[in-house]
């Protein structure tokens, strides 16, 4: 079972990352009800952490207009497992 809590009206989940060479460390994702198995992260939060570039993907935004989305990699601890 995963646990949260509710800030701001907002529930919220800690994720682990797991990064090559580096202790594990979490942080605060708000649940989107729309999750589709992938997380979005500020660029700088992609930077420090070092994730390497994969790809682009074609995205529709809320607004109903088209943008791409950088994917990156990264190993994260969910559920028990990684």
């Amino acid at each position: 079972m995963i646990s949260g809590t509710v800030i701001d009206g907002r529930a919220t989940v800690p994720v682990t990352f797991r990064l090559p060479n580096r202790p594990d460390f979490s942080i605060e994702f708000v649940i989107d009800t729309g999750f589709t198995g992938s997380l979005c992260l500020p660029p700088e939060a992609i930077a420090v952490m070092g994730l390497p570039f994969e790809f682009e993907i074609p995205a529709n935004l809320a607004n109903n207009s088209d943008v791409f989305l950088k994917v990156h990699t990264a190993t994260i601890r969910w559920n028990g497992e990684d």
